[in-house]
């Protein structure tokens, strides 16, 4: 019997690993859970083996499902980056867009450029999804992610978006009661917010004097009654004068601007983590990744 995939078959089972469910494949697809669980079998029944473990909540993909989510993602992303480079349309992007970002900088900032992006594009359909751990470079589930720092990974693209200075910063309320720290060493004895993120060392703030920013530096640990994994909440905590914090400059100016957050030891600087976009070599030609791309690249201007 024939096994060979069309692209509507990939593009249902890229749909449904989406949903994460037979009703919610439904949903997206406009037919109804039976009309879903039938072409499900009928997939199945052709190639051989079960794609899908079923359960009466919920559905995932056997090891065999989930190599065939893989390809499935693979080509249909070629396919569409080959209708655009052999049609006249070839400049104007077109096609779905999966985009991964982290939860704070994605909210605050990768979705309002999307809303405008989509303005300009609008033949583009953007999926954006926000997490607090990003995804393996190597995980075919999106087309580009924006990460910090710059990734080791040679088989990916990596384009600077924007500088990410990190900041030392606290309330003039918590200044006024405790003091403001002189050199990074007086930092141990403040109470510090702490956040828990990635792979970085919890708990240990490095700063360099001078332009210097690779190794050495003063690593300082810091410690205090506070600690979370969500740089939104480590901010509030900071408004309310719970104590110092290390963040991000796109995520505090606003309040540095309005003096409701002090800058504490402005002339030591952090490790650089700059912003930038990253996404599969064989993606370099396509349009909609490109328009994209620059289009970030234009709008974090300010941080360059």
């Amino acid at each position: 019997m024939n096994t060979g995939f069309q692209p509507a078959e990939l593009n249902f089972i890229v749909a449904l690993s989406n949903a994460g469910s037979l009703s919610g494949a439904a949903r997206e697809l406009g037919i109804t859970t039976s009309a879903v669980s039938k072409r499900l079998a009928f997939i199945e029944s052709r190639v051989g083996v079960p794609l899908v473990n079923r359960t009466t909540r919920r559905m995932s993909l056997t090891p065999e499902g989930e190599v065939l989510l893989e390809h499935a993602r693979r080509i249909l992303g070629e396919i569409a980056d080959l209708d655009q480079l052999l049609t006249n349309s070839k400049g104007v992007p077109t096609g779905q867009l999966r985009v991964n970002a982290t939860l704070g900088f994605g909210r605050l900032h990768i979705a309002p450029a999307i809303s405008q992006y989509v303005l300009k594009y609008p033949q583009v359909d953007v999926q954006l999804q926000l997490s607090v751990d990003p995804p393996p470079l190597t995980d075919d589930q999106f087309d580009v992610c924006i990460r910090f720092g710059a990734p080791a990974d040679t088989r990916v693209i990596a384009r600077r978006l924007a500088a990410n200075r990190r900041l030392l910063c606290a309330s003039p309320r918590y200044l006024e009661q405790h003091g403001e720290p002189k050199s990074p060493a007086e930092l141990a004895r403040h109470n510090c917010i702490c956040i828990r993120q990635g792979d970085e060392a919890y708990g240990v703030w490095r700063l360099f004097s001078g332009r210097e920013t690779g190794r050495g530096g003063d690593a300082v640990r810091v410690r205090g009654n506070l600690t979370t994994n969500d740089g939104e909440i480590a901010v509030n905590w900071a408004l309310d004068g719970h104590g110092i914090l290390m963040r991000a400059e796109w995520d505090i100016e606003r309040y540095l601007q309005s003096g409701r957050l002090v800058q504490v030891l402005p002339q030591f600087k952090t490790p650089d983590a700059d912003i930038y976009a990253v996404y599969p070599q064989r993606h370099q030609l396509s349009a909609r990744i490109r328009t994209f791309v620059d289009f970030l690249s234009e709008s974090f201007k300010r941080f360059k």
